[in-house]
C-alpha cells in the first residue's frame, strides 16, 4: 500500500463551460479520509476520476501510485460505491454481487464464493435472494456496499454513502467502513455532513466550487475558523444573569437578547476566542447556579468553515 493513495497536481476537469475541478493539488494518504463538500462542490467528479472513470481535462493524478485512466489492473485494486443507484430492479441483490465481482476476472464459482462473503458482511442474506427494486434505501446502499467490497479492495471510494439512509443504516456502514481501516484499507468517503464524517475519521479534505480549501484533521480546521469571532446561542431561564457574568470577559464582542417563537429570550454571545469561552462558560453556570439548558451554535457547521476559508 502507497503512503499516499492519492496524489493530485493542478487537476481540472471542464464540463463544456461548467467547471468540476479546477486546478486542484491535493495528497491523500493511508486511512480513512473523508471529502466534504455541499451538493456541487466537485467531490463526485474528484472521485471519478480517482478511479478512472472520467479523464481529468488538465493536470495529474496518481491512484495507488499509478495513472488511474483505463488502467485494468488498476480497477482490480480499487472498490468503487456511486452515490447514485444503477440497479436492474428485477435483478437479486446476489446476482448482481456476483456478476460485477465477474467482471474482475474471478471464475464463477469464486464470484459466488465472493459474493456470499461480502453479503454476509453487510448483514443481507435474508434479502439477497430478493429483486432489488423491492429493497429500501438503506438496503441498496448496503447491497452496494457488498459489490465494492466483494474483490478485496486496497482502496475504497464511496460517495455520499450515508445519503437517505435510515440511522440504523448509517450506524452499520460507519462501523463497516472502520472494520474496513482495521483490516489494512484505505477509504476515502464524500458527505455534506459535518458530524456523520467526524464519527468515522478526523482527517477531512474540503471541496468548494471545484477548489479544495483545507485539508488536515478537523480540530486543525476548527482552529481556522476560531480566527473568526464566533457566535454561540444560549437558553435558559436566567440568561440575563450569565450575561452579567459574560460582560466581564475581554473576549467577549457582543451580547445580545432575541425571544423565540415561544417568546423566550435567547442569548446570544459573540466571542473572539472561542476555545477560551467554551472553558470558562461551564465555571460560570455552575458557580453561580445558572438555570441553562441549551448551548448551541451558530457559526460550528459545515458551511461556515467554507464561509470563513473563503474570507
Amino acid at each position: 500500500m502507497c503512503a499516499n493513495i492519492i496524489e493530485a497536481v493542478d487537476l481540472s476537469r471542464f464540463y463544456g463551460k461548467v467547471v468540476g475541478l479546477n486546478q486542484v493539488n491535493a495528497t491523500i494518504q493511508s486511512g480513512i479520509t473523508g471529502l466534504l463538500g455541499p451538493n456541487g462542490a466537485g467531490k463526485s467528479t474528484f472521485q471519478k476520476i480517482m478511479i478512472g472513470q472520467i479523464k481529468p481535462s488538465k493536470g495529474q493524478i496518481s491512484t495507488l501510485g499509478q495513472n488511474p485512466w483505463k488502467n485494468l489492473l488498476l480497477y482490480k485494486r480499487i472498490g468503487y460505491c456511486p452515490e447514485y443507484d444503477a440497479f436492474y430492479y428485477g435483478q437479486t441483490g446476489r446476482h448482481f454481487v456476483t456478476s460485477l465481482v465477474r467482471l474482475y476476472g474471478f471464475s464463477s464459482s469464486e464470484s459466488v464464493k465472493l459474493a456470499n462473503e461480502a453479503i454476509k458482511i453487510v448483514e443481507m442474506e435474508g434479502a439477497a435472494d430478493r429483486a432489488i427494486g423491492g429493497y429500501s434505501k438503506g438496503m441498496k446502499q448496503r447491497i452496494k456496499f457488498a459489490q465494492a467490497i466483494a474483490h478485496d479492495p486496497e482502496l475504497l471510494i464511496m460517495d455520499e454513502p450515508l445519503a437517505g439512509a435510515d440511522p440504523v443504516t448509517r450506524i452499520k456502514l460507519m462501523v463497516l467502513i472502520k472494520d474496513m481501516s482495521k483490516a489494512g484499507k484505505s477509504v476515502i468517503v464524500s458527505s455534506h455532513v459535518l458530524h456523520e464524517i467526524e464519527k468515522i475519521s478526523p482527517k477531512i479534505l474540503l471541496v468548494y466550487q471545484g477548489k479544495v480549501l483545507a485539508s488536515g484533521k478537523i480540530h486543525e480546521i476548527r482552529e481556522l475558523i476560531y480566527q473568526y469571532p464566533h457566535e454561540v446561542k444560549i437558553k435558559g431561564v436566567e440568561v440575563r444573569k450569565l450575561a452579567e457574568h459574560m460582560l466581564s470577559l475581554s473576549h467577549i464582542q457582543n451580547i445580545s437578547f432575541i425571544k423565540d417563537e415561544n417568546e423566550e429570550e435567547v442569548l446570544y454571545i459573540k466571542t473572539s476566542n472561542p476555545s477560551k469561552f467554551y472553558g470558562q462558560l461551564p465555571k460560570i453556570i455552575e458557580s453561580n447556579k445558572l438555570n441553562v439548558f441549551h448551548i448551541s451554535s451558530t457559526d460550528d457547521n459545515l458551511d461556515s468553515v467554507f464561509r470563513y476559508l473563503i474570507r
